[in-house]
């Protein structure tokens, strides 16, 4: 049943962002990071530790191993890690290498996320509607603005900011769901191409650490095709089957079939969930729901159903985990792609209080970063600076131009982009978008340029390993049967050590022994061991690592 269509654009408004202009932004956002530190805790040093740890030939490529640990997570992501590693760790280092096919993996997600939308777009029951006397946009040009919305309302979203720039495995999911969406958006136009992506899909999805959200989408998929409208997306029904059918024996084969059920029983849990789901998520999150309210006549159509249904199966997956944010992660994409449908129907006060929310925020954000950042390399203003010594004690801030000079462009494209912005009427569709995706833009480029050393010596492992080789040459044998797998990897990776931590206490065959305690209470050494010293990490205040040498008169 034919609905009535909210959408009315205008020629002018469906002007496309100029594609200079959105590679710089997409640029500006995948590569800060990459460069430049150690691999961060918790989980982004652990993956590190299973693909280097391949790489080297330390373990096998089937079964990895930390310290003798075996990895609890899917190989699929680890292979992908592991082999850029072995092409280009000798030249790159390993932890670079390693980034690579991540930033690459995010890369595609901003890419298959732009043609989600725009396929998207094209359909009938997407397209505004024309004008008595024409001027209405031209279906192509309107399809190419709604994309760079979404591509846009990706950008903003903070969730994806940290979790989309580490070495992790969602990382994979999150690029398999995208493969999927475009699957699903252009099969009523691209033939083999969606059914070659949407056979690759699920099947890389279950192979990386997610078969039961894989097997849902695929379900609910099947059903989405069977009812479309469109005879190519109905015959397209059959493959999403099979590819269905595909990712459940991938995961059988892989042995990843694994259920993690942990509810949330608890309303200080449900209250963390929804705190969760505001920050995470926002701004997409806000026009998703305006897009659910204008299209709500149009819930069934093909550019509404489809990334709903993946909204809501990530939704679910994140209840069913505890609220857990990585998979909260696998809802961006699609809730980009609902978000980019609210701009046709803004209203112009909407637009201009989402511009000046956005203007004041990231602002006032840039302006805290410069002068924490002045403080650090000069120690003026003092507060701050006795912030950062209070934060990071023993952190000496070094200087280095080269990020100074990025970040300062950054501030001024900032800044160009605000006056532009606030100088007169813009008509394009993706305007409202633009301040908030350059926001966060230019605090993560602030953040991986003038924070950076600050950043790496808190998160990284190796200010910890420094002290512990004062007492324990590299090389040695270390006993960790306590230790986290990001604490063995960098132990392993930093330190040189040759780590056990599988083997009980009584059987090592270690001299040295490394144990966690709670700071402020010490415990008596095991038998047969005598204390060497304690070491923590500079910010830690909670936890001290406990050095232990093997008695040689017991």
């Amino acid at each position: 049943m034919n609905s009535p269509n909210p959408a009315l654009v205008t020629h002018r408004a469906a002007q496309r962002l100029p594609r200079l202009a959105l590679l710089l932004f997409c640029a500006a956002y995948v590569l800060p990071g990459m460069f430049g530190r150690d691999p961060w805790r918790n989980a982004d040093i652990t993956a590190f530790g299973y693909m280097v740890s391949m790489a080297e030939g330390r373990s096998s490529w089937f079964s990895p191993t930390v310290g003798g640990l075996a990895s609890d997570a899917a190989l699929l992501p680890y292979w992908l890690g592991a082999a850029f590693i072995k092409l280009l760790g000798p030249w790159l280092g390993a932890p670079l290498a390693a980034r690579i096919p991540f930033a690459l993996l995010l890369v595609l997600v901003l890419t298959l996320t732009w043609y989600s939308s725009y396929y998207m777009a094209r359909t009938d029951a997407a397209q505004p509607l024309p004008f008595a006397f024409g001027g209405e946009a031209d279906p192509v040009d309107y399809a190419r603005a709604i994309a760079d919305g979404a591509l846009l309302a990706l950008i903003a979203s903070l969730g994806l900011l940290l979790l989309g720039h580490e070495t992790t495995p969602e990382l994979a999911q999150l690029a398999s769901v995208s493969l999927y969406l475009y699957a699903m958006s252009a099969s009523p136009f691209r033939g083999w191409t969606a059914k070659l992506s949407v056979l690759a899909a699920l099947p890389a999805l279950a192979a990386s650490g997610a078969p039961a959200i894989a097997v849902a989408l695929g379900s609910i998929g099947v059903v989405l095709c069977h009812y479309s409208g469109y005879a190519p997306a109905r015959r397209f029904a059959a493959w999403v089957a099979g590819s269905t059918v595909l990712a459940a024996a991938t995961a059988w084969l892989l042995g990843a079939w694994g259920w993690r059920l942990d509810l949330i029983d608890s309303a200080g849990r449900v209250m963390s969930t929804l705190k969760l789901l505001a920050w995470f998520m926002w701004p997409a999150w806000l026009l998703a729901c305006w897009t659910l309210w204008r299209w709500r006549r149009q819930l069934l159509h093909r550019h509404i159903s489809v990334s709903l249904s993946c909204v809501l199966v990530s939704l679910v997956a994140c209840i069913a985990m505890d609220g857990s944010d990585r998979a909260l992660m696998l809802a961006l994409p699609p809730l980009a792609v609902l978000a980019s449908f609210a701009l046709p129907t803004l209203q112009r006060s909407t637009a201009a209080a989402i511009d000046w929310f956005s203007v004041f925020f990231f602002s006032i954000c840039a302006l805290v970063i410069w002068v924490i950042y002045a403080a650090m390399q000069t120690g003026v203003p003092a507060k701050p600076a006795a912030n950062v010594a209070r934060l990071v004690p023993g952190f000496v801030a070094p200087f280095s131009l080269i990020e100074l000079v990025f970040a300062a462009a950054g501030t001024l494209a900032w800044l160009w982009l605000v006056r532009w912005r606030t100088g007169r009427h813009r008509h394009a569709l993706w305007k409202s978008l633009v301040l908030p995706a350059s926001g966060v833009a230019l605090c993560w480029l602030l953040l991986m340029t003038l924070w950076l050393p600050a950043l790496d010596y808190a998160r990284s492992y190796r200010p910890l390993i420094d002290r512990i080789a004062v007492h324990v040459p590299s090389g040695a044998c270390v006993a960790a049967p306590q230790m986290s797998r990001g604490q063995i990897v960098a132990l392993e990776y930093m330190g040189g050590y040759d780590v056990d931590s599988a083997a009980p206490l009584a059987d090592t065959r270690c001299d040295i022994l490394l144990r966690i305690e709670p700071r402020g209470r010490p415990r008596p050494a095991p038998a047969g061991w005598v204390f060497v010293a304690r070491e923590r990490r500079p910010n830690d205040r909670d936890e001290v690592t406990a050095i232990y040498r093997r008695d040689a008169a017991g």
